[in-house]
């Protein structure tokens, strides 16, 4: 009992000594002096802001970061009228390059729009490009751009107007692959963008089976945008100027509805483009897909179908053929002629850039049938004869592009001339008509002999 009382006073004698305890908070600055202690105690501190200068030398010495918030001062301090002068003078620089530089030198040269997003910091990279109808005339050009470009390229075509030697020099590329499929029929790929060109264009070969031209621009254009839905993919869609149909608005600007026959033997083609541009647009505001439109006028080059009814192609193979150059009806009816690679040209910058569309992409310089057969004749045989025939049904009385809307937004004009492109186009066909023969080789150098004599 007497211990119990002894331990009860030595409690009660430790708690009366200890008189600083108190359950309540401590009042005063003793919430900012203790984390102070504990920082300085052992250094902390210095270890804390050497962490903070490592972090913030890192961000601020990296290019992006620096260009991003203008953290550093430019050497050359330029007025208004300096910058614009650069401006002008490093763009036509940089167009001139590219319009010089052979395509194997551009692999890594990536044409863009002014208005193309590209995350700060990020190169644009190779991507997966599906073209289909890439095995045919305009579709093999792009693909050898899309190529050189560095991008790996799937060509879906069924091989009904292409050919495996208009792509047959990519073969064993390994960023190169041909698919012989129908796009009527659903393909399921991954890819980033697509080309859409699968479509018979001349009238020999869109007439031959026009139900199965327009399911083709329906069903087959369905297919394609279906497939750009479900993978994300940016989609291009290759229309045309018959949509304009005989226009009666002269040149045709984007804005004009056309003047179409919806019952005639060419609206297989010219009403199937003009639904496969309303189900891109549909596509566009209903499911976000992001699509470009391009209206192309007549279009010449290299490994173009030698007998597809097309006039270009017609009177170049007549005259190498030596036969007479056919006219129909009384050759005062008008086209515009654009060379392929600067089709292809158009059609790249619309896809890089970030405007729908659509695009009139031609070559405004216009020419009479006539006066057409002319520039064949003096760039094959001069003594060519002209024969002339009944015209055909709904056969356009005038084409002519208003490309200020490409020339605006895009920053695309054609570059090549008739006279600069058409010897191209006769030296392919010769080749392609008699062979390797001596023939072919005498023509080609009397063809050279007059173009220098002309020159």
């Amino acid at each position: 009992m007497g211990s119990a009382n002894l331990n009860h006073r030595r409690l009660s004698d430790s708690m009366s000594e200890d008189s600083k305890y108190d359950a309540k908070p401590e009042k005063g600055l003793g919430w900012i002096w203790r984390p102070m202690k504990y920082l300085f105690q052992q250094q902390r501190v210095w270890f804390v802001l050497l962490g903070v200068i490592l972090t913030t030398g890192f961000f601020l010495l990296q290019p992006d970061y620096l260009d991003q918030y203008k953290l550093y001062k430019p050497e050359v301090s330029l007025s208004t009228d300096s910058v614009e002068a650069y401006n002008e003078v490093y763009d036509l620089g940089h167009r001139r390059a590219i319009e010089t530089t052979p395509y194997g030198k551009l692999q890594n040269v990536r044409i863009t729009s002014p208005g193309a997003k590209i995350p700060l910091g990020l190169k644009p990279g190779p991507k997966r490009i599906v073209v289909t109808g890439g095995a045919g005339f305009v579709g093999s050009h792009l693909v050898d751009r899309l190529i050189e470009r560095g991008d790996s390229v799937i060509v879906v075509d069924n091989l009904f107007t292409g050919r495996k030697e208009n792509v047959m020099h990519h073969f064993g590329n390994p960023r190169f692959e041909l698919i012989r499929h129908d796009v009527v029929e659903p393909l399921l790929l991954e890819v980033d963008q697509i080309y859409h060109l699968a479509c018979p264009a001349s009238p020999v070969h869109y007439k031959f089976n026009p139900v199965k031209t327009i399911k083709t621009n329906v069903v087959g254009t369905l297919n394609m945008l279906g497939l750009a839905k479900r993978v994300g993919a940016r989609f291009l869609l290759t229309s045309t100027s018959e949509v304009y149909g005989d226009p009666l608005q002269h040149p045709q600007v984007e804005t004009y509805w056309g003047n179409v026959n919806p019952i005639g033997v060419r609206s297989c083609y010219d009403e199937g483009k003009r639904t496969a541009e309303t189900l891109a647009m549909d596509y566009h505001r209903g499911a976000n897909v992001e699509v470009r439109i391009a209206r192309i006028f007549n279009t010449y080059g290299p490994r173009m179908c030698i007998d597809d009814g097309r006039v270009v192609s017609n009177f170049v193979a007549q005259a190498l053929r030596k036969e007479p150059m056919t006219v129909y009806g009384d050759g005062k009816q008008t086209r515009s002629f654009q060379y392929v690679s600067d089709l292809v040209e158009g059609l790249m910058r619309l896809m890089e850039g970030e405007h729908v569309g659509p695009f009139n992409l031609g070559n405004p310089g216009e020419f009479t049938m006539l006066e057409l057969a002319e520039v064949v004749k003096e760039v094959i045989d001069p003594t060519a004869t002209i024969e002339y025939k009944p015209n055909t049904q709904d056969d356009p009385h005038k084409r002519k592009p208003d490309i200020t809307k490409a020339k605006n937004l895009l920053g695309w004009e054609p570059k090549i001339s008739l006279r600069q492109g058409l010897p191209l186009m006769v030296s392919d066909f010769r080749k392609r008509i008699f062979g390797n023969s001596k023939q072919a080789l005498r023509e080609d150098v009397m063809g050279d002999a007059r173009r220098k004599q002309d020159d």
